[in-house]
């Protein structure tokens, strides 16, 4: 018997964001390098936008290192729920990418690979937050869960979600990026070897169960943890030396480790001021004779010089928006890690973003983007804020100090243990532990690894060299 077509009644809320708060979010998102391309490309295309110091604009300048008043009390905010990073853009221009290539960042290379890769919106989201929580060298940082935290509330995904898009983009151009560790980046280019590879399953089984003897060298320990024979445990190494620890090297150069700051913290005083760097105020205005013009239209005319005037007033709200938050998260920022400037890591304390985000007012979402690849220059050097985060290590004594104050006083043990007589993991932990510090030695492992020190038996190793 067939089933008649039924009608049904499903009830359900969708959020729809203002095209204004829409720009405000993607300007947010951007560093200065993407900022200012963006402003000139609308310099180019709207005519009702100019200059403020181009020749015959009268407008005053906004003087950026005054302070600003943070209100939010317009018919938008950040506290809004947002869209995530899943911003239309425009199909790419392949021949535009094939000549600009050379130049382009390894941001833009995925994301011209993202465009291609048929995502629905909210795998875009997905794959666009970890392209911009990738660091310098391809390599993703923030675990899964933060990741979920950074993309908008209307995307709530899984966990699994968050893994499925990012086997994807481990596998894009170049192989391995996007990896949480060296071992995994071997890995992903180690699979995407032709099958028939000879002494391809021995090395995925090396790179993933015996990473720390395959650094070692230790052709024996290999035989011993395997079963195979040296000869068979150098033939997969040879495949190994195939993969590159290091993918995303060649879109690294010395025009892009030079960074400029998007605000200044500087002692005042009272403690510390907060200011934004003078060329985050790209000085724009309305052009009053096509302001005028746009009154005077009609028909077609009228509708594309009132769109056009609509989209430059809402460019420059947006940028008075962006610099509203930059200076609004990184004062709670200076706020709270004020012992910083003064004692340098072992000051640092606890600060999460949601912290930050409760404090200003703000969604976490809005934080992340405001923190990835802005730089506060600070008597101390320059930061991206993102250093300023740094989650709790609980003490003995119930209180709780930063895992970056943690890894300070582990490289201050370590620079001070006796010449030739190392310290292992362990007697890490036992010193740790006698200042308070709880830590495991799997911790305190991890933890040295990020600081790029060796173990204790190379440490020694490297000892018994210099004195030789």
């Amino acid at each position: 018997m067939k089933q008649g077509t039924r009608l049904q009644l499903k009830l359900g809320q969708k959020l729809k964001l203002a095209p204004q708060l829409r720009q405000a979010i993607a300007l947010l998102q951007l560093n200065r390098i993407e900022l200012r391309q963006h402003i000139r490309e609308m310099l180019d295309t709207n005519p009702l936008l100019e200059r403020a110091d181009e020749p015959g604009a009268d407008g005053d300048q906004t003087d950026s290192e005054a302070d600003v008043d943070l209100d939010y009390e317009d018919d938008y905010g950040f506290d809004d729920l947002p869209e995530g990073f899943s911003v239309a853009r425009d199909t790419p221009n392949y021949d535009e990418f094939i000549s600009d290539r050379a130049d382009e960042s390894l941001q833009q290379h995925l994301l011209w690979q993202v465009n291609l890769s048929g995502f629905n919106e909210t795998d875009e989201a997905i794959a666009r937050a970890i392209i911009y929580a990738l660091d310098e060298d391809g390599y993703l940082g923030d675990d899964i869960s933060t990741l979920r935290g950074s993309l908008a509330p209307e995307y709530l995904v899984g966990e699994d979600e968050v893994l499925a898009v990012l086997e994807r983009i481990q596998h894009f151009e170049p192989v391995g990026v996007a990896s949480r560790s060296i071992n995994e980046c071997l890995l992903v280019q180690l699979r995407a070897m032709p099958a028939a590879t000879p002494s391809l399953g021995l090395a995925c089984h090396i790179v993933e169960h015996h990473f720390t003897a395959l650094g070692r060298q230790d052709i024996d320990a290999l035989c011993r943890h395997t079963g195979v024979d040296a000869d068979g445990i150098r033939a997969a190494i040879e495949v190994i030396r195939r993969t590159n620890p290091h993918p995303c090297s060649r879109f690294s150069s010395d025009n892009e480790n030079y960074i400029v700051p998007d605000v200044y913290v500087h002692p005042a005083e009272d403690g510390w001021r907060v200011t934004l760097n003078p060329d985050s105020d790209p000085g724009l205005r309305l052009n009053d004779i096509y302001v005028k013009l746009a009154r005077q239209s009609r028909g077609e005319d009228k509708k594309y010089l009132n769109d056009r005037l609509q989209e430059a007033r809402w460019l420059i709200s947006g940028l008075e928006m962006r610099n509203q938050t930059l200076l609004a998260v990184t004062r709670a920022i200076v706020e709270r890690q004020h012992p910083f400037f003064r004692e340098g890591e072992s000051g640092m304390r606890p600060l999460l973003q949601r912290e930050v985000a409760e404090k200003i007012g703000v969604h976490e979402s809005t934080v992340s983007r405001a923190t990835t690849q802005k730089f506060a220059h600070t008597p101390r050097g320059t930061f991206e804020l993102k250093h300023f985060f740094s989650v709790g290590i609980d003490t003995r004594d119930g209180h709780q100090v930063a895992a970056t104050a943690v890894k300070a006083s582990l490289r201050r043990l370590i620079s001070e243990e006796p010449a030739g007589k190392p310290l292992s993991d362990q007697a890490l932990a036992d010193r740790m532990a006698e200042q308070g510090i709880l830590l495991a030695r799997r911790t305190v492992a991890k933890y040295r690894e990020q600081l790029g020190i060796p173990g204790s038996a190379q440490r020694r190793r490297a000892a018994r060299l210099q004195t030789a």
